[in-house]
């Protein structure tokens, strides 16, 4: 995904001379092209988080498009007060890139897990938050978010995994703000389960699907890379014919893409005056720090979240609802 969005940076730069790059001392020989093409639009801020974000908010606001990036939980945890109060309340476009989404540092432990970024993040007036969940989606997505902050001025953040992730898409798909994309038809005129997938989860969970296709489930597989603000089309679509909506990401149950699609359907719900005959279920890590250390896979199925797990989990859940036989 990191080379995707280095290849979509310089795309970006090379059109818009008011892009500029901050990075918070990583990534330096990646960016080689760039630094050689934009001498003058790159400074390496050092381990320097919160103050290389109130630098990024002080270029917005004089005119700049400033992308800031480094590890997901040191561009957004470490530096949450100066995105609150530096950029989201002056407005200031800024475009955060948060590298390593999740656990794609598995292998380094807690301190390099981004678990709580969605929820941190999406709280916050002036915000958009979007997980690509894989490298095309990344080239869309970074394009589509610097366009949204010409219009809607303000923090972007846009979470990648980290490399080698495997692709789903083959052609560039049609994503954005609040717009999600169909990746896999279930055959059937309504669905037994709609799948949403938010961010790196999205290769594992069409492997889940076809898990569950050959068990006969008629499943179809969405991705939802906009986590603020939601695809409120596509969730009132799933919801109003899917005996099970199920959420999927790589993110705290509290307060990420699963808690913002609940609170979603009870805000409805309660406009409404009915709920949805649909039944939720969401995946995502429990309240605790992950202590597993390895490979992304190795740690996914520690706690359950890898496709054969999450297949079984999506199954047993399916046959206890009362119009599934």
């Amino acid at each position: 995904m990191r080379n995707a969005f280095v290849r979509a940076l310089e795309q970006r730069a090379a059109d818009d001379s008011r892009v500029v790059l901050l990075s918070g001392d990583i990534g330096n020989r990646m960016f080689d092209a760039f630094k050689e093409s934009h001498p003058e639009r790159f400074y390496n801020c050092g381990v320097a988080e919160a103050n290389m974000m109130s630098v990024a908010a002080a270029m917005a606001l004089d005119g700049l498009r400033p992308v800031v990036y480094t590890i997901a939980p040191f561009v957004t945890t470490r530096c949450l007060e100066q995105i609150k109060v530096d950029v989201c309340y002056h407005q200031a476009p800024v475009v955060i890139v948060g590298v390593g989404g999740g656990l794609s540092y598995a292998s380094l432990g807690s301190t390099h897990h981004a678990l709580e970024d969605l929820a941190e993040l999406r709280t916050l007036p002036r915000t958009t938050v979007l997980c690509p969940g894989d490298a095309p989606e990344v080239d869309v997505l970074f394009q589509r978010a610097m366009d949204h902050n010409d219009h809607h001025p303000g923090a972007v953040y846009l979470r990648l995994g980290k490399k080698n992730e495997p692709v789903v898409h083959t052609t560039p798909p049609d994503v954005g703000v609040a717009r999600s994309t169909r990746v896999r038809e279930s055959g059937q005129s309504a669905a037994d389960v709609c799948l949403l997938a938010c961010g790196t989860v999205l290769p594992a969970a069409v492997a889940a699907a076809e898990r569950l296709a050959a068990l006969g489930v008629a499943i179809e597989v969405w991705s939802m890379p906009s986590v603020k603000p939601l695809d409120e089309e596509t969730l009132s679509d799933c919801f109003s014919q899917g005996q099970l909506v199920v959420t999927w990401e790589e993110h705290a149950l509290a307060g990420g893409f699963g808690s913002a699609v609940s609170e979603w359907l009870t805000d409805r719900a309660a406009a409404e005056g009915a709920w949805p005959r649909s039944t939720l279920l969401r995946i995502g890590v429990a309240d605790q720090f992950v202590k597993s250390i390895g490979s992304v896979d190795r740690v996914r199925a520690d706690l359950g979240m890898d496709p054969p797990a999450v297949a079984c989990r999506i199954h047993e859940a399916l046959r206890t609802t009362r119009s599934y036989s």
